[in-house]
This record gives structure tokens, C-alpha cells and sequence, in this order.
């Protein structure tokens, strides 16, 4: 018998911070990256995401760009350090929701999975630390020298997602219609039309609306709003949005 399964994004889905994020904050720390980049590239757009008058695809993308930029020709090991500090610091910092699910799959003998879009260097941090099976993440490639060579495999957009699904389940002879998938932003949208039973966690303004266009996906959909300390279960079909 094939094997069930359940495919986790880990920023806003598992983690209640973009992890991204904080491993900008520590290449300031350990001053990879100038402190001016932040105040002249990224804190605008923060701003403006805090204040709610702007988009937080736009500051994360700025976060993105920069560190794509600086750890070109940089040593792997120092952003494998990065990651690891970050993890030991912020890797609590999870939804209560998500972290139940994921004892309850590995509870059922589920394999339990990550697809995320963060640097794998976080992602095998934070798979580790939770005790998943298997992860894929955003792939800086290093060269032979041991530097980052500015070459990416991105996992962040959904092409990308449903690619690594499908090839996670060839490798580990998994039944799609009896596994899982959890994510919060229109890149997990894949993911969730590839398997029986997905969950849209926190989800955002745009993947509710794919969803919603979605006939097949709506009726099977559960979306889970997680706020202080209780987890909502939100029908779409009676559910407006202001």
C-alpha cells in the first residue's frame, strides 16, 4: 500500500515569522550585510507593510534581492551557522495549530514533509528541529570553491512547489489523494490541488481568491485562522471578505 503523507510550507504556515527575515536581521548582526542596505533598500517597504499601507510580498522580495546579492561569493558555512542560530532562537515561535498537526501526522505514521521557499540552509534547520522526513527549500547553489557561485533553484513559486510534491512522492511512494498539504500564500496553491485533504493556513487575501475560483478545491478546502490564542475553522462559502 502506498504511504500518506503531509507536504508543509513553513513561513506564515508553520512559522508565525517569515524566517527570511530573520536571517537578514543576523547577516546585519554579523555584518554580511551593511546596516545602510536596510535603512536605504528594505526599512521603506517595512514601513510601509507595518503600517499596513503597503504589500508584504514587496519587503520580502527587497529582503530577497539583497540576500541573493550578499551571499554571492560568500562562504557556505557562514550562512549554515546564520541558519542555525536563527533556528535555535526563533524555531518556537510556530502557530499552535500547525504544530499539532504535525505530531498528529507523525502520530498516524504519516511522512511529514517541508516545501518552502526560505534558503534550505533554514529549511533543514527547521525540518530537523520538528522532525520531518524530508524538505525542500530554495537552493543557493555553491561552487566548487565552497562560495556561493549567484546561481538559484527558487522554491517559492508554485511551478516550483508542485514539482517538488510530485517528485517527493515518486521518490517515496506516496498516495496523493490520501495526503495532506498546508500552506498560506497563492505559491502553496499547487500543493494543495495536488492532494485529498489541504488545509490553507492564515491564508492570504490572493490565495483565498484562487481558491474560491477553484470549484474542485473549495469543496474539499478547510482554512484555519490561528489569532492570540484561538484557531478558527472558516467556511468560504459564507465567508465574506471586507
Amino acid at each position: 500500500m502506498k504511504k500518506s503523507a503531509a507536504f508543509f510550507d513553513i513561513d506564515g504556515t508553520i512559522s508565525r515569522e517569515g524566517l527570511i527575515s530573520e536571517m537578514f536581521k543576523k547577516m546585519i548582526k554579523y555584518e554580511l550585510i551593511a546596516d545602510s542596505k536596510w535603512y536605504s533598500d528594505v526599512k521603506p517597504a517595512y514601513t510601509k507593510w507595518d503600517k499596513r499601507q503597503g504589500d508584504y510580498d514587496l519587503y520580502l522580495q527587497k529582503m530577497v534581492d539583497i540576500y541573493s546579492e550578499t551571499v554571492k561569493d560568500t562562504e557556505a558555512f557562514h550562512i549554515c551557522y546564520i541558519a542555525k542560530k536563527v533556528i535555535e532562537q526563533k524555531g518556537e515561535r510556530v502557530y499552535t495549530y500547525s504544530r499539532e498537526r504535525i505530531k498528529w501526522h507523525k502520530d498516524q505514521g504519516h511522512l511529514v514533509m517541508a516545501i518552502s521557499g526560505s534558503p534550505v540552509e533554514l529549511v533543514r534547520e527547521m525540518s530537523n528541529k520538528y522532525g520531518m522526513d524530508y524538505y525542500k527549500g530554495t537552493i543557493y547553489e555553491i561552487g566548487d570553491n565552497g562560495k556561493y557561485n549567484g546561481s538559484i533553484i527558487p522554491m517559492w513559486d508554485s511551478e516550483s512547489k508542485r514539482k517538488a510534491l510530485l517528485e517527493m512522492a515518486d521518490d517515496h511512494d506516496i498516495d496523493l489523494t490520501r495526503s495532506y498539504a498546508y500552506g498560506d500564500t497563492s505559491g502553496d496553491f499547487s500543493m494543495l490541488k495536488s492532494v485529498g485533504f489541504p488545509y490553507a493556513i492564515n491564508p492570504t487575501k490572493e490565495l483565498i481568491a484562487l481558491i474560491k475560483a477553484d470549484q474542485e478545491l473549495l469543496e474539499k478546502v478547510v482554512i484555519i485562522v490561528e489569532r492570540k490564542d484561538v484557531t478558527y475553522r472558516l467556511d468560504l462559502n459564507t465567508l465574506d471578505l471586507i
